[in-house]
This record gives structure tokens, sequence and C-alpha cells, in this order.
């Protein structure tokens, strides 16, 4: 029997969200059904509002969330009613090309819940990131559903799982911070501020955080700064050169995701820097950059 519960709805582009009642699914197999405890409002639920992820609108906004599996459907047996979660937006395959390979981070048939989750006229509703947590419960595939240590409180536990993982994974999966590197971050938001931990943690030697929000810029600081640039004041390109002895940093990672951060970002880089987006841009913007710049400055420019 379907489940009604409150939830946020985005009906159409732009328009004001709505909490209304929504039906989920009793769980089948394969699922498992979440009591949602915390789901943290990231940037791109923004920008499912504004459509521009795509527009198989309504959607159900809300990612970024920790809670308790209240059911499992049929085969499930890693999961057991009453386990404290993070959703995650990736649930590898394991079979795919990518998975076969060994890197299943890269897995191109992730898995969501097979059923959908409806309006209370029988509309199907987009889930966010195939999550939809911005409700008092949500259905996902199994895998989605990371087991955590229940000590953490759901509030930041939620945050992992999104936030935290990708501004973390862009400094140090992506962006391969290592030990002695210079690091400079545009944005310092909650994914920013995960980059600047990251990098830190990775034993970078320099930090730098641009922003043009003070604010920010001191909880950049908490989390690992050595450096920080408003860049409402400063140039951040000359600055960040200024802070390198005039090389620029080894890897800058962009969370900001506009055509003036990532210009910004391509130019703060030294020769052989690395680049990494992890700012969703909208997808009607372009950049234009100098295509000997990119051969002659070398590096990599990643997502």
């Amino acid at each position: 029997m379907p489940h009604e519960v409150r939830a946020v709805v985005a009906r159409k582009r732009g328009a004001p969200v709505e909490v209304q009642p929504v039906n989920v699914p009793d769980p089948g197999r394969g699922e498992a059904l979440i009591s949602v405890q915390a789901c943290g409002v990231c940037h791109t639920d923004l920008h499912y509002r504004e459509g521009a992820i795509n527009d198989e609108f309504p959607f159900l906004l809300g990612h970024e969330a920790a809670g308790v599996v209240e059911e499992v459907g049929d085969g499930v047996t890693d999961l057991l009613p009453g386990d404290y979660v993070v959703i995650a937006w990736r649930a590898p395959c394991g079979s795919c090309r990518s998975c076969r390979r060994g890197r299943p981070w890269y897995c191109f048939a992730s898995r969501n819940a097979a059923q959908p989750m409806t309006l209370l006229d029988g509309t199907p509703l987009s889930p966010a990131l195939g999550i939809g947590a911005f409700a008092e419960k949500t259905l996902v595939a199994a895998a989605q559903a990371v087991k955590v240590d229940p000590a953490a409180r759901p509030e930041v536990a939620g945050l992992v799982g999104c936030g935290v993982m990708a501004g973390y994974g862009a400094a140090v999966n992506t962006g391969g911070v290592t030990s002695g590197d210079t690091v400079a971050v545009i944005g310092c938001g909650g994914v920013g501020n995960a980059a600047v931990a990251g990098a830190s943690l990775a034993g970078a030697r320099r930090v730098i955080a641009v922003d043009i929000d003070s604010a920010k810029l001191d909880g950049a600081t908490r989390f690992g700064a050595t450096h920080v640039v408003n860049s409402r004041w400063a140039d951040p390109v000359e600055t960040v050169r200024q802070l390198t002895g005039g090389h620029g940093a080894d890897v800058v990672i962009d969370a900001v995701g506009r055509p003036e951060t990532y210009q910004q970002a391509f130019a703060m880089r030294d020769l052989a820097g690395t680049l990494v987006l992890v700012g969703v841009p909208d997808p009607e913007t372009t950049i234009d950059l100098p295509l000997i710049d990119v051969f002659s400055h070398g590096g990599a420019l990643k997502s």
C-alpha cells in the first residue's frame, strides 16, 4: 500500500516549490524505503527547479540526506529495517563496461528505484538525482543506502551524500592533490569548503580559498585554508600567483561553475596544473579559451 507523505515538489520551471502530499510505494525487488531524518539544501536543487538539469517536471527535490531504513524489498540482503544510512546518488551496477574494468565510480548504468513516486493523482515524479529526499519518506535502490555510524547526527551525515564527497573527491580523487601541492578553491560554500578540507587532509602546503563573501572565507579557514582572497576587492588570478611565488597553483578547483570563475581558474594554474570543475554550470553557458594557452600551458582540465 502506498505511503502518503509530505514532500517538496517543483511543478514547473521557475515556479515556487510546493509542499504537498505524494505517494511513495512499498519497496519492490532491490528497493528500500527510507524514513528521511535530514536533507541538506544544495544549489543543485535550485538548478532542477530552474530547469537547468532537464525538463522532466514535476520534480521531487532533495538529494543530500540521511535516514533510517523502514522496509526493504525482495532480494535485499545487506540492509535491515532500522539501519541508519546516508543516501547516495550513485549505485554502481557492477556489470557495465566501466564496472567490469574496475571503475565503478564511472558506472554507466547506476541504479535507482524502479517504481515511481507520484502525486496523489498518479502523476510520476522525477526524484532529484534519483533520490527525492525533501520528503518524509523516499524510495531508492537498496544499493543507494549506505550504512553509517548511528552516532553521526543526520544533519551532518546527510552532507556526506553530496556536498562533502563532491568537494573532497574533486580535490583528492579528480584533482589528485598530494603532499606539498599548492591548491586554490574558487567558491567556498559546502562543496568548496569540502574541497578545502580535502586538499588540507591530502597534505597541500598551501590552500587558497577564493570567494566574494567574507563570512564564507572565514569558514574556509576553519576547514584548512592557509590563505583567503576576497575577489570582490582583489584580482584573484594575480593574488593566487603572488601567493605561489608567481607560478600559480598546482590544482585549482572551480566550485562555482560560471564562465568567469572557470576562466579565472584556468588562468591561475601553474604550468602543467590541473583544473577541476565541480560547480554545476547552467547548460546554456559557454566559455572562450585561447587554444594556444590550452596547448602551451599543458596540464589537465577535468570535471
